[in-house]
């Protein structure tokens, strides 16, 4: 039995941000030749540096408009790529790539009030979803975030 969702950024919202050129902010997009390995918040693959096209833009995943209301920085593929679709475990490229990558896990409640915060560090972070969840009730959702840089990866909900 399936104990958590991966929610990617939607192909139809990356879609918007290519042929409008903006963010829910009104902030332009900046394309850029990438610089990093990202992921792209849709794919949630890495990107390959120096060879892929990246937009940068301004997100919020967050519904209400509050104190934890984290609008940030994230990047999506140029070009129209296809949601992540092994949407019952952790991206493996980003799960792999702890160098890169280093995640951290933050809980938030119905009302988007955050009441977890944990860094993954050496653990299988596919593993750890499913205890946050079984041990803390009072999460309903996970933030996964690069734990250096802070930035939103995806969501994680609970099933």
């Amino acid at each position: 039995m399936h104990k958590f969702k991966i929610v990617p950024l939607s192909e139809e919202y990356a879609k918007k941000i290519r042929e409008s050129r903006k963010d829910d902010f009104g902030h332009e997009v900046i394309e850029q030749v990438a610089k990093g390995r990202g992921p792209c918040r849709v794919s949630l693959k890495a990107f390959k540096v120096g060879e892929e096209n990246r937009l940068l833009l301004s997100h919020s995943p967050f519904a209400i408009a509050n104190a934890f209301n984290q609008p940030g920085p994230v990047f999506i593929h140029a070009e129209e790529v296809e949601a992540y679709k092994d949407v019952h475990r952790f991206p493996p490229e980003i799960k792999a790539d702890k160098e890169n990558f280093p995640l951290s896990l933050i809980g938030y409640s119905k009302s988007q009030k955050m009441v977890f915060a944990k860094l993954v560090g050496d653990a299988d972070v596919d593993e750890l979803i499913p205890e946050i969840f079984e041990t803390n009730p009072y999460i309903d959702y996970l933030h996964a975030r690069n734990a250096e840089a802070c930035c939103f990866i995806c969501k994680i909900e609970r099933l």
